[in-house]
């Protein structure tokens, strides 16, 4: 089904779709490619953040549900090289870095649609030459489809005419029982190593191991601080390999309040995990729900943020005439 959302401040048409299958349904919006919507049959509440109203995504959304590009989490300072030459990117956070593709990257324009069908869409958005400081015209596309089994699939694809860099990420909010908050989620992350960052939340380009420290994650326990005291603030990357690989599973979260499920499954080298701990909106979203700090979680599978600016990262260089493919599936289950 589709039906028009909102207007683009440009004048654009947002359209929204409304898919099914697989135990699953799903609303996706052209503005950012992003899910609106989730829902899982026979569990009541939305599994995603999302707004009713399209104005308040162009006025509060920290990118809820949306394909953020061309360029995927923080470049410090928004500066890249690329074969020797020296790029500026916008500096879109604190007036200093580069995040999530700048200030007009792909998670805050309209896309267009060149498929669908019941249980899937594929959208397509082009960046220019120079857009947001990035070199070559990239053209880049974001299929979701619904599979057997509660699977909510997401492809990305890229090409460019140039070398630039490219790392594409899906940024839904998950909560998976409704509350106001997501600190009894328990989660398991398979990662050895995390990047630890400064206060901007930039890496310093270290790569840490996980034992003993609040980011080992490998055995399933409470995102609430188990020793008291502050809770962990978690916005990080935790590295899954050095490169990407085959689809394989790399986290599972859960419930303990609803029962219900999400596991990751992706061939991405990095997992950005962020606990939603800065989320305020001044806006009610899905369903009237009050939308504070903690009150949804990312797992933004993607490449390591900041890689085109430390060599001992996975490589994010995208050239003519290859395609970059990054697929991740979000798995949903009841006990």
């Amino acid at each position: 089904m589709q039906e028009i959302f909102g207007h683009a401040p440009n004048g654009e048409t947002v359209h929204r779709y409304t898919l099914g299958g697989g135990g699953l349904t799903a609303r996706i919006i052209t503005w950012g490619a992003a899910v609106q919507d989730l829902r899982l049959s026979g569990h009541a509440p939305a599994l995603v953040l999302g707004f009713e109203r399209f104005d308040d995504y162009l006025a509060h959304s920290p990118y809820f549900g949306a394909t953020v590009g061309r360029y995927a989490n923080r470049i410090a300072k928004g500066q890249i090289r690329i074969d020797g030459t020296l790029y500026k990117l916008d500096r879109n956070e604190a007036h200093n870095h580069h995040l999530h593709g700048g200030s007009e990257g792909t998670g805050q324009r309209v896309w267009s649609v060149a498929d669908s069908g019941p249980d899937f869409i594929r959208l397509e958005i082009e960046e220019m030459d120079g857009h947001m400081g990035y070199p070559g015209k990239c053209r880049m596309a974001c299929t979701y489809r619904l599979l057997p089994g509660g699977v909510l699939s997401v492809i990305h694809e890229a090409q460019s005419d140039r070398p630039t860099v490219c790392n594409m990420a899906h940024h839904s909010y998950f909560n998976l029982d409704g509350r106001p908050d997501i600190l009894d989620h328990e989660i398991r992350i398979d990662a050895d190593h995390y990047i630890p960052v400064d206060r901007d939340q930039i890496p310093i380009g270290d790569i840490l191991g996980v034992i003993g420290s609040p980011f080992d994650l490998r055995q399933m326990r409470s995102i609430r601080s188990d020793k008291g005291g502050d809770q962990t603030l978690y916005d990080h990357n935790f590295c899954l390999s050095d490169e990407r690989t085959d689809k394989r599973s790399v986290a599972l979260v859960r419930s303990p309040h609803s029962g219900v499920s999400l596991e990751v499954r992706t061939g991405e080298p990095g997992l950005q995990f962020y606990c939603g701990y800065k989320v305020n909106t001044p806006v009610p979203g899905l369903h009237g729900a009050p939308y504070g700090a903690f009150c949804g979680l990312c797992l933004e599978t993607q490449i390591w943020p900041d890689s085109p600016n430390h060599d001992q990262f996975p490589n994010a260089i995208l050239a003519p005439g290859e395609t970059l493919v990054q697929e991740t599936d979000y798995v949903f289950s009841r006990a």
